[in-house]
């Protein structure tokens, strides 16, 4: 990595967002193509075998305390790896990219909620009143601005399992401190090792009930392309770094680029329609995090927040 890209952490985490905007995107885009426990399928088996070369020597190396946490890392890979990705490109299907992306804002509100459960980790008020009004928000999106609509309990199945997703990817951040001291290249090829190997029987039974992949294109090999490298790899390393260089709870906020990000790329590249309501409750949501991610200065905790995709 470049040395001045490496110690930017702005421009670093920026970019994360934008690859992870993108992966939701992407996976709107190649829906019709490639059934969604296929192509997360395809994508961690492809970004595992990118990282082989670079990782199999320090994986060897740490194979005993490889062995020592492989229930850790399973929990890890469940979650993070084979979870989230499939049940986001699952809930492509049936809802828009720019509500795929705009409730992933809610990411970093989630983990704060994990962290309460798992680490008895008290909300202040600021912090519960950042995570009502990002309620609220989401509320805004998936009711489309018709508050009716939540009365009837009318919700998208694929807007339900978004924030299934989100909820997922919140519990694996969370539980990011429990990871074992390992380099964080090889962590991670483990990690996207297990997930893709915990995906097979999955794939298997999704081809079982009839899916079937379209013959691939230039366009479509395009979107594998991505997907294996952008927000597999370079995403989870830049971030990492990010917080490295100026510490979680600064890098979160920055994760709410994700919607803005998501959603000019929907419209551009999908020609989707970016409504009133969208705007209203990307507000709401960015607004709730932001007030849930202020911490007084006597606060000096680094937790591993994160955002997905």
């Amino acid at each position: 990595m470049p040395a001045r890209l490496r110690d930017n952490a702005y421009l670093l985490l920026t970019l994360t967002a934008l690859f992870w905007a993108g992966n939701a995107v992407i996976g709107r885009a190649v829906v019709d193509q490639i059934p969604p426990v296929a192509l997360a399928q395809i994508r961690w088996i492809a970004s595992f075998l990118i990282l082989l070369p670079f990782t199999w020597r320090q994986m060897r190396e740490e194979l005993p305390l490889i062995r020592r946490h492989i229930v850790v890392l399973t929990l890890l890979a469940l979650t993070g790896i084979t979870a989230f990705n499939t049940i986001l490109y699952w809930s492509l299907e049936r809802t828009t990219a720019i509500n795929a992306t705009l409730m992933q804002s809610s990411g970093p509100l989630l983990i704060g909620l994990w962290g309460l459960l798992l680490y008895r980790e008290p909300l202040t008020r600021r912090q519960l009143a950042g995570v009502l009004i990002s309620l609220v928000g989401v509320a805004a999106i998936v009711s489309e601005g018709d508050p009716a609509r939540l009365l009837r309990l009318t919700l998208n199945a694929g807007d339900l399992a978004i924030i299934v997703a989100i909820a997922i990817y919140a519990l694996y951040s969370a539980l990011l401190r429990q990871r074992p001291a390992m380099e964080p290249l090889s962590f991670l090829a483990v990690t996207i090792g297990i997930g893709a190997v915990v995906l097979l029987p999955l794939t298997a039974i999704e081809f079982m009930l009839g899916a079937r992949m379209a013959p691939l294109t230039l366009g479509s090999l395009g979107a594998l392309a991505y997907v294996a490298v952008f927000p597999s790899i370079l995403a989870y390393l830049f971030f990492n770094r990010g917080v490295e260089l100026i510490g979680a709870n600064r890098a979160g906020p920055f994760l709410q680029l994700v919607p803005l990000f998501g959603a000019v790329l929907a419209v551009v590249f999908l020609g989707e329609r970016f409504g009133v309501h969208h705007g209203f409750g990307a507000a709401l949501i960015i607004g709730g995090v932001l007030i849930a991610s202020r911490k007084p200065a006597s606060v000096n905790r680094v937790a591993a927040d994160g955002g997905g995709g």
